[in-house]
């Protein structure tokens, strides 16, 4: 939406293609959840953002940015995936999505990393019990409830369904809690030192069976009784999708796409990166109040391009 903004603002021609629903990745948080950055650092466009709170939550930034597109009017084709880009000649491309075609000179890709999860690859990881995702708590409620993780929205999802009566086990791979929201570290470790949340740390989860999980533990290998296992294991941007626009991946283990930090350009030429997506597995090099900029250098570039023509 920043970039669509941009892109209004320099008087260039532009179109939003988005896979699902208006901010599709803040749709699909938690319920409950609260940004770290205050409302002022989430703000696009120049339209102020005023919460209740410091740091506002999922429903009223969800409610902000479509203030934001109705405000400005954006251009935005909602449920509608991009399947390929061709490129037509030397400064042309076609992208096609689900619904139709579309000629352009400059893509940006904009795609996060909330929609591919990282998975432990280990048996029962395919049974309907298993989520990658988290939502809100009730539905746990008054169930066994096994966490994998020990970042913020295993902590969050932890607290949360605890709280609405569930039994909840951690699987920490570390030895301590990660680096999470400064407010709820004291509850989580209060919680686990009182005994009221049970946490596994150096261990991992190797079997998932209908009613029950495996877990390694620097002892022994034990068997929790289980109804549902939350893998909290973080997520990663579309790499297929990258490779096959042409976008070269560093070959280590952060795989960060290749681009000019100063114009957002790729390797392709005409392609340009914008958001989170540009550190690759790093997903926490990158977040909107300090990606917020990426729209105007993009603009820049392309109006500068333009005028080289």
């Amino acid at each position: 939406m920043a970039c669509g903004i941009a892109a209004k603002k320099a008087g260039l021609k532009y179109i939003i293609i988005e896979k699902g629903a208006l901010v599709n990745s803040l749709f699909n948080y938690p319920l409950f959840m609260t940004f770290f950055s205050t409302s002022e650092r989430l703000e696009i466009g120049g339209v102020p953002f005023m919460s209740l709170a410091a740091k506002p939550g999922r429903q009223e930034a969800i409610e902000y940015y479509r203030r934001v597109k109705q405000f400005y009017n954006l251009d935005i084709k909602l449920f509608e995936a991009v399947t390929s880009v061709e490129k037509k000649g030397d400064n042309d491309f076609v992208v096609t999505t689900a619904k139709g075609n579309y000629a352009t000179k400059n893509i940006v890709l904009s795609t996060g990393f909330y929609d591919v999860p990282v998975m432990m690859n280990i048996p029962g990881e395919e049974l309907p019990k298993v989520k990658h995702y988290y939502k809100e708590p009730h539905f746990y409620a008054f169930q066994k409830v096994l966490l994998v993780g020990a970042n913020n929205s295993a902590v969050d999802a932890a607290l949360e369904t605890w709280r609405r009566g569930a039994e909840v086990t951690m699987i920490i791979r570390s030895g301590e809690i990660g680096k999470v929201k400064y407010w709820i570290k004291p509850d989580i470790e209060n919680r686990i030192k009182e005994g009221s949340i049970k946490a596994y740390f150096h261990s991992s989860v190797k079997a998932i069976r209908e009613n029950e999980v495996d877990v390694e533990t620097p002892d022994e290998t034990i068997t929790i009784s289980n109804d549902w296992v939350l893998a909290m294991t973080g997520y990663k941007p579309n790499f297929d999708l990258l490779r096959s626009f042409g976008i070269d991946l560093a070959n280590n283990e952060k795989q960060c796409p290749a681009y000019n930090s100063d114009t957002m350009e790729t390797n392709v030429q005409g392609i340009y990166l914008a958001g989170v997506v540009c550190g690759g597995l790093d997903t926490h090099i990158w977040f909107i109040e300090n990606s917020r900029e990426h729209a105007d250098k993009i603009a820049n570039a392309i109006i500068e391009k333009q005028k080289a023509l």
